[in-house]
This record gives C-alpha cells, structure tokens and sequence, in this order.
C-alpha cells in the first residue's frame, strides 16, 4: 500500500513487541557521611543540546514538531506539483529547465560552434535568396530543401506557387538550422540534447505557414471557391469541441455508429469469469471442432479490449474463432480513485494468473496459448518468467504485440522518464488517485504533434472538413485510468530502472529471468510505432532463450499496424524465426535480409499458432465450468467494458 506521503509502496511496519519489564535492583541508601554533589547549571533555552551534543533551539522552542510537524511541508509540496502537471500536461517544467540550461551553457562555451551556426545561418539565407529569385522567373525551380519523408504538410500543389514556397521553404531552413544548433554540442547529456531538440521542434510546429489561414494556399483556396463556408463549418466544430472539453468529454465522443456490444464487440461469447480487476470472456465456438490448446488474450489496461475485438470485418477475436481456436479474453475493469492502492502484482495475480486459473478450470490438463498486446505483454512477460521460475508449466506459447520487455530504446516516450519527471507524475496520481486517460493522451499526442494536433486543427477549424470517425477511432476515444500505485511502479520499476530487463525485478520478494520461458515466443511489432519502436520491440531476441522466437514486423502504427484484417490495403510484413541455437542478427541487418511478404500479417500467425498445437482436434468446450464453481455471469462483452 502507498501511504499519502510515499511515491512507491512501502514495506509493512512490523508490529513493535515489548520487552518485558524488569524491576531495577534497589539502590543502596547513601552514607551518612557522604554529601551529594551539587546539580550543574543548566543551560539558557536557547542554547540546550539535544542528544546528538549539539545546540538545538529550533527543537528547544518545539517549532518544528508542533508548528508544521513532518507531513504538512510534504503535502503542500505535493499538493502544488499536482495542479501545475494539469496545466502543463504532466511535463515537469524543472526536466525542460535543466535540460535547456545544459545546452544553453555549453553551448555558449563553445565559440568555434558559435561560428560555425552563424555561418550555416548566412549560407540558408543566400540559398533561399537565390531560390526566391529563381523560383520568380521559374516556377518549376527545384526548392533548396526537402520536408523529411514523414512530413506531408506541404505536399499539395498550392505550395509550389510564390510566394507560398518561400513560405514553406523558409520554415525548413529555419528547422534545419534549429536542429544543427541543438544536436552534437559537445558536453550536453544526451538525453538533455534529445529533450531540447524535441520540444524545440514542437514549438517551431506551432508556426509552421501551414497552420495560418493566410499562409497556407489550400485554405485560401478553400475559402475563396466555397465563400468562407469552410471557416463557419470550422467554427461550428470548434465550438463543438469546446462544449466537449469543458465538459470532460473525449473529442470523438458522441458518435452512436460505435456502440459496444451492438457494433463492436459482438464477437458471441459468456463472461464467465470475474473478480475486483477483471471479467474473462470466453468465446462461443463456430467450428465443429477446435485446437485442443485455447488461447488466452491479456490486453493493456491502458486501452479497453474490443480494439481486438471491433467491427465483425476486422475482429481478430471472430478470425480466430472462426479458425478452429477457443479463444478467451481479459477486459480490464477501468478504475477510480478507491482503486488507488492497486499495484502491479495485482493486475499478474488478479489478472493474467487468476485467468489462466480460470482457463485451466474450464479445460483442464490443456497447455494454454496466451497473447499479451502493449502494456498487456510486458505484464505477459513478467508473468510468464515467474511461472517459469516456479516449475508451472501450462504455456503452450508466448505471443507479445507491440510489447517492449527492455526499455532502454522506448522512444521518444523516454525523453521525459526521469527522476524528477516521475515525482511529477506520482503527485499528480497520488491527488487523483488515477492517471487521468485525458493526460496520457496528451503525451501520446505530443509524439506525433503533426498528425495528431495540427492537422487535425488545419482540417477541422480552417477547412471545415470534418474527418468520418471510424470504429478504431471510437475505441481511441473509449478512454480508461490507471491506478496511484500501478502506474508509479511501472514508471519505477519497468521503465525507469528496467528491472524487468536486468533480472531485477521482482515477483514475491524473488527476481525473475526472462531467459527461463522455454515457451515458443512470436512477437510483432508495428515500423510506425511512436510507443513501441520496433527496434525496442526486437530486443526480445537478445532477452529470450526460448527455444524458438519468432519476429514479425508489420507496416502501421501501434494499432493500425496490429488490426490488420486479411483484405486490408498497403499492408505488408516481414517474419523470421530462430532457435536458441542461432547468432543474433541486428535489427537493420535483419530488416535488410527478411523478404517483405504483401498483406496481413494474421494468416502466418495463425498458421505459426496451428504448428505449435496439438495436430488432433478436439470437440468444443462447454461455456464455462459449472461444476468448478464457474458459471455463466452474462453476455459478452461484459460490464467493465462499459464503465467510464
């Protein structure tokens, strides 16, 4: 439990135990001869000592232990961490100011650097001066700079014209230079460099041309061919979204085409499992016979289940089941603040471990296949080196999705991963009791500020065009919480020391190694993946010593990349296995070799989880295990899915 006064759980007090009482042997009466020596004079309050011998008057006078005592200065502290992360989006603005302050001074001790910037800043100003003359006569002028290939904000024709592609040409040069001024300074910490180069470039974003009306031609263009409509439209949306924000509302809020259980989440199946964390679903059979080993799928409790679970067209828990697989699912209640105390080891012992309980009551003697997605397969892993430290034996397999298991390569997530980032935070949580969904949203939004926040603004506000919501952007908009204790010790223990990396972490007081799963191992990962990088994804090849591990590597994003249903256009992949017996092979030469496959990644999964099952088939199991003490709680897709 955490007290209110801790960042990480503390270790329970001992009950104190008396010793028994003795009677002092009686004192011999004095000599009648013998004169006792006078008291020695006691010190001026003011200069008494306290038992340590020296002078104390702060103790003397009692200030400190009757005036603010040793909680209140702690309180207020934490009480004004927790409202400044609100309105700083949970950034600790002491992380921004020493990592600003190491580049500023020593960049300002290096006057060969100094020189050399200035000279790259003449040498951009005659390139563009030379551009925009040619560009006058020329239109067609090859511009100075290219946007990087990520960047499609100037890809439109209007951008071609003048003066708009001495707009934009400006702004890049202007980028370029910013980055040449905060990288490579010789003596700046790394991740101090990577801090100011990142939020420098957020704050060069917010004055890109192609956010102002007046310097980005396709809202001008718009607004004249459609009379202003498009910036009514805008204002109409904006002012929508505003009543949502005060309101405390998701953005995407709102739309009835995505409702749980009646258009997504439909997949038929029982609940026939819950406790205070979980309900487990488990999934009606559609095929005469099945896979004798079921699979079992722990999702993140940052998102909510039926991202696996969406439309009938792109349900991976319907593919599968339709597939031969009995396939059961964990949907994570989403907790309040009066879960605060729940940690880590809660959501293994309650979660994934009373699952696979319940999965071994309902099929017993079968080996299990279990898959844990994002932050649901780090838990996986943790879960599956403790069974296999412990001699429990019942995985079949081990799938991972997007899930990273060392965290030294995190991204750019890691950038505000500190010390004093995660006292941040932890203030945060500990006056709410939760991490808020809208301020991890947030984070996640600043990775990706082009796609996520300023197109979305150019698109809505400035040309009116509303984007049609889909049902993966409604399950985005489906938010949860994270609970006080959890959340500080993932940051503490996963993220910030990379216990779970190191064979540190620890699992009832003993550490686990992921080098004891035997269990086959298939990973994917996702090439656009601002959570997950995939080449922090890959270092599971480096971690396990199963005998085999499997690597897929998908096209998409974190969640595009995994819902990626047979039929999906502009998908691709590459996969390759290994025996504990192979060298290693690097990512990038990895990536290099690998034939790229077309089409969903799905296929050769399933295909893989098939090999690595019983070849005979079985009939399919009853819904639930009655004669367990297991019965049949109601219809999927449960209750906990539906709370908010």
């Amino acid at each position: 439990m955490i007290s209110d006064n801790e960042a990480t759980p503390s270790a329970p007090v001992a009950p104190t135990v008396s010793a028994p009482v003795t009677e002092p042997p009686a004192a011999a009466p004095p000599s009648p001869s013998t004169t006792p020596p006078p008291a020695a004079p006691k010190p001026p309050l003011g200069l008494r000592r306290n038992p340590s011998g020296q002078s104390s008057s702060t103790r003397a006078y009692g200030i400190e232990r009757s005036f603010l005592g040793t909680h209140i200065p702690s309180t207020i502290d934490r009480m004004v961490s927790a409202n400044l992360a609100r309105g700083t989006a949970g950034i600790s603005p002491a992380v921004l100011a020493m990592a600003y302050l190491d580049w500023l001074m020593h960049l300002g001790l290096s006057p060969g650097r100094q020189a050399l910037l200035n000279e790259k800043a003449v040498r951009k100003m005659v390139r563009l001066a030379l551009y925009a003359f040619k560009s006058g006569q020329n239109p067609s002028t090859t511009p100075c700079i290219q946007p990087l290939h990520q960047d499609h904000r100037f890809d439109g024709e209007g951008w071609r014209q003048w003066p708009y592609s001495l707009f934009y040409q400006s702004f890049l040069l202007t980028q370029q230079w910013w980055y040449n001024a905060t990288t490579s300074i010789r003596g700046v910490d790394k991740r101090n460099e990577a801090i100011v180069s990142f939020m420098t470039r957020q704050i060069l974003d917010m004055f890109s041309p192609s956010n102002s009306p007046l310097t980005n031609p396709e809202i001008l263009r718009a607004t004249v061919e459609e009379g202003g409509q498009n910036l009514v439209r805008g204002w109409t949306n904006f002012m929508a979204d505003m009543e949502k924000l005060i309101a405390g509302k998701p953005l995407e809020e709102g739309d009835d085409r995505f409702v749980v259980g009646r258009d997504v989440g439909i997949t038929p199946g029982k609940v026939v499992f819950r406790n205070h964390l979980i309900e487990l679903i488990q999934y009606r059979p559609t095929t005469p016979t099945v896979q004798a080993e079921p699979i079992l799928i722990v999702p993140a409790w940052i998102m909510k289940y039926y991202i696996l679970d969406l439309s009938p067209h792109n349900s991976m828990v319907r593919y599968l089941v339709e597939k031969g697989h009995t396939v059961f699912m964990i949907s994570w209640k989403n907790p309040t603040a009066e879960d605060r105390d729940i940690g880590m080891d809660d959501y293994r012992q309650h979660g994934v471990m009373a699952a696979l309980d319940a999965v071994s009551a309902i099929l017993p003697g079968r080996k299990i296949h279990t898959v844990g997605y994002c932050l649901g397969g780090t838990l996986m892993t943790i879960a599956a080196a403790a069974m296999a430290r412990d001699n429990d034996d019942r995985l079949k397999s081990v799938t991972l999705f997007a899930a990273q298991a060392d965290f030294t390569e995190a991204g750019e997530l890691l950038l505000f991963i500190n010390e004093s980032q995660v006292a941040f935070l932890e203030d945060m949580m500990w006056d709410q009791g939760y991490l808020d969904a809208g301020q991890m949203v947030g984070a996640f939004q600043l990775l990706r500020s082009n796609d996520l926040v300023w197109s979305r603004i150019v698109h809505d506000y400035l040309l009116g065009q509303r984007q049609p919501l889909n049902d993966l952007m409604a399950w985005n908009a489906d938010q949860t919480r994270m609970p006080y204790r959890m959340h500080s010790e993932y940051l503490r223990h996963i993220f910030l020391s990379n216990e779970l990396a190191t064979g540190h972490y620890k699992v009832n007081d003993r550490p686990i190694a992921i080098t004891d799963i035997r269990a086959p191992i298939f990973t994917v990962a996702t090439e656009q993946d601002h959570v997950a990088p995939w080449r922090s994804v890959y270092k599971i090849n480096l971690l396990a010593d199963a005998e085999q591990v499997t690597f897929l590597l998908t096209s998409g994003g974190h969640n595009a990349g995994i819902v990626s249903e047979p039929g999906h256009g502009r998908r691709s992949y590459q996969v390759a296995s290994r025996t504990d017996q192979d060298r290693y092979v690097d990512p990038d030469t990895w990536q290099s070799i690998t034939p790229k496959q077309q089409g969903s990644w799905w296929p050769a999964w399933e295909s893989w989880l098939t090999r690595n099952s019983s070849p005979a088939q079985v009939p399919p199991p009853a819904m639930a295990a009655p004669e367990r003490g297991l019965y049949p709680l109601g219809d999927a897709p449960g209750s906990y899915v539906l709370q908010k």
